[in-house]
């Protein structure tokens, strides 16, 4: 029964972790374990390690009994820029002038992934890890000339957390196909302050801004298919459901459908193909389906009127993200015995568009490339050090909004990444 202790562990790991996450894809990361990452988070056709149940289900029935144990330390540099008034009309608010960063802090985000083999066939495992994210603080009030004089507290910010767990089950078919399943936990926390110019337009006033944090809970299923017909080729899909999250009580006032923040599913498929017994290729597509949740794709680019709702309803205001497509391709190079070197490249569609930049000074989701490399070295018969680094491209938005008519601007990121992963084969 010691395999059931070791799970166990795994399970009281879930519960007591609590940790910020990182956002590269909209507020998702742009791939899960360390080797993955390497790739630039393509592999759902090519098993790895333990964390592999937040790619492809599936791939954990041929990734044998093992724990991976990692620390990621990511660091985003996010901000806008405002640029002065064309003119300054009584009445008419408009976003200070000048460029405000936030880019003098980092996070270390653990994961944790366990695999066990039930038989010949079949395993089950845990996995647990950040999923994305949101995290900006300006030290001033952005909206504050949206207000009269005094009303709106400094900082600017928004503060958004989310923890996940996947338990997996995978059964391989027969020797070419396997399927995988995963129900999969998940725990939210945000915390809004310096919104208070938009508390009069809300349908839930006291529930707009500066109410500390508020947790969410839910959950959902991540489903996944393994298709290997020779040595050298193997097909891979999963697709993960909208995981149906508690409402943010605190927020149900700014919030889309009274605090609603369904997590929204996610598909992606992919191949991998040995050229030669050394080398690993990969290509993945993913597709995030943002707009499926009212609270993030919903349009901010209306007028906002005083004296009309436009918070806190179904068909409140959003962030305005459109749906994100993602190709994510992979290279592995088993060099030797004791190293393996890997790189990655991925590019996406923008998911802030142009015209939505009054909420997302908030949440300046601009990335759509990445550059990764990744390297392992065997330290024994049973263990070894899995490394990854990612940059992700500095994006620029050029932004405006029919609420600051006279004003253009500016929404910005980059980011750096690197991880740390230990894993032991039992």
């Amino acid at each position: 029964m010691k395999w059931w202790w070791q799970g166990a562990g795994a399970l009281m790991a879930a519960i007591c972790w609590v940790a910020p996450t990182e956002a590269s894809n909209g507020y998702y990361t742009y791939g899960f374990g360390t080797i993955s990452k390497g790739m630039a988070g393509a592999g759902v056709a090519m098993p790895t390690d333990a964390m592999g149940t937040a790619v492809n289900p599936a791939l954990m029935a041929h990734v044998g009994h093992r724990l991976d144990v990692g620390l990621t330390w990511f660091k985003p540099d996010r901000g806008f820029t405002a640029d002065p008034p064309s003119a300054t009309p009584p009445g008419v608010p408009f976003i200070p002038t000048g460029t405000f960063e936030k880019s003098d802090d980092f996070f270390l985000i653990p994961h944790l992934g366990w695999n066990k083999p039930l038989d010949s066939t079949s395993s089950f495992g845990v996995s647990i890890g950040g999923n994305g994210g949101m995290n900006t603080e300006y030290d001033l009030a952005v909206f504050g000339n949206f207000a009269p004089p005094g009303m709106t507290t400094v900082p600017t910010s928004i503060d958004m957390a989310q923890l996940f767990m996947g338990l997996n089950y995978a059964k391989q078919l027969n020797p070419e196909h396997t399927l995988g399943i995963a129900p999969v936990l998940a725990v939210q926390r945000i915390k809004v302050e310096g919104l208070q110019p938009f508390s009069g337009l809300s349908a839930n006033p006291t529930a707009v801004t500066n109410n500390g944090y508020d947790y969410s809970y839910g959950g959902g299923l991540k489903l996944g298919w393994y298709w290997q017909p020779t040595q050298a080729f193997s097909v891979g899909s999963s697709y993960q459901t909208r995981l149906y999250m508690t409402s943010f009580d605190k927020y149900a006032g700014l919030l889309a459908e009274q605090g609603d923040f369904d997590i929204p599913p996610t598909l992606q498929f992919g191949v991998a193909y040995k050229p030669a017994p050394a080398w690993t290729t990969l290509l993945d597509v993913q597709k995030l389906f943002f707009s499926d949740i009212h609270s993030i794709g919903n349009s901010n680019d209306i007028v906002l009127t005083p004296g009309t709702i436009s918070l806190g309803t179904n068909d409140g205001l959003g962030f305005g993200w459109q749906d994100m497509t993602i190709y994510k391709a992979g290279v592995q190079w088993q060099a030797d015995e004791e190293w393996v070197l890997r790189a990655g490249y991925s590019i996406a569609n923008q998911v802030v568009p142009s015209k939505q930049a009054l909420f997302n000074i908030l949440a300046p989701a601009t990335i759509t490339q990445h550059v990764t490399f990744g390297v392992s070295k065997k330290v024994s018969d049973h263990s070894s050090i899995d490394f990854s680094a990612a940059h992700a491209l500095n994006e620029r938005v050029e932004g405006s909004n029919p609420n600051t008519p006279f004003q253009t601007g500016s929404l910005q990121m980059k980011q750096f990444e690197m991880e740390l992963n230990w894993s032991y084969r039992f």
